[in-house]
């Protein structure tokens, strides 16, 4: 048994009391460039959250770096992997406290936990002290990915969901769900509304990482792939609409 549903009791109407949101870095960033930090778009994407947090939803986030740096394609150019990684991890941090402090402005209770140690600026991550402060109705920002190179923060994500007991992994991205081409190429390519975990890994869709996909469905973990950027998104796949594309088994 889950340690906490007090979201279901504030509100039982919702379909998801307690969720992750993974948010890609370039989610923070310039709106062009996908580069930087954005105080607009960060402000944005703050104020979506705080609003689902008010209705008792229980909310974990994990955020990505790739608006300050890639580790897979900073390597590219000599740095080893590791090292690459590393950089990328403390970008998140970064991401994390912005978004932290953007937050926190709305009037809504956060905690920054790290997979590496930044004491001064965050909490290591603990799972119960993160169950904790979910069930406190604080929002938790899950930084520097699994705190190990080589994975990305897909995995991060999907490993925090399942360790903290979350009923689905939110993947907001700047499209609609997972469509059966680039419909910036293909203006006949159509939205899927369903997929299965092994529907990814057969067909190599650009999902998540295939680590990712697997993770989650050796835990029966639902992922639903959604438009970040159209207001009110959040919430609406939180009390369960049809928005996006579901990954299920």
């Amino acid at each position: 048994m889950r340690e906490s549903r007090a979201a279901s009791l504030y509100n039982p109407a919702m379909s998801f009391s307690r969720v992750l949101l993974k948010l890609s870095g370039e989610a923070l960033g310039n709106p062009e460039t996908g580069h930087g930090i954005d105080p607009g778009a960060v402000n944005n994407i703050a104020a979506q959250i705080a609003e689902v947090a008010s209705l008792g939803v229980e909310l974990a986030i994990v955020v990505g770096g790739g608006n300050i740096l890639r580790g897979a394609e900073f390597s590219q150019i000599g740095s080893s992997r590791a090292s690459a990684d590393y950089m990328g991890m403390l970008g998140t941090v970064i991401n994390g406290l912005a978004l932290q402090e953007a937050i926190e402005a709305t009037g809504a209770v956060t905690r920054v936990m790290t997979a590496i140690e930044v004491r001064a600026a965050a909490e290591p991550f603990v799972r119960r002290r993160a169950l904790a402060h979910l069930g406190k109705g604080r929002i938790v920002i899950l930084s520097a990915g699994t705190g190990n190179p080589f994975f990305t923060t897909d995995t991060a994500a999907a490993l925090r969901a399942t360790e903290l007991g979350c009923e689905a992994l939110l993947k907001a991205t700047k499209v609609d769900g997972v469509y059966t081409a680039d419909p910036k190429k293909d203006p006949s390519a159509e939205r899927i509304e369903t997929l299965t975990y092994m529907d990814v890994l057969s067909r190599r869709l650009a999902v998540m990482d295939s680590t990712a996909i697997t993770l989650c469905m050796e835990n029966e973990l639902p992922v639903v792939v959604f438009d970040m950027f159209t207001e009110g998104n959040i919430g609406r796949v939180i009390k369960g609409e049809n928005l996006g594309t579901r990954i299920t088994s």
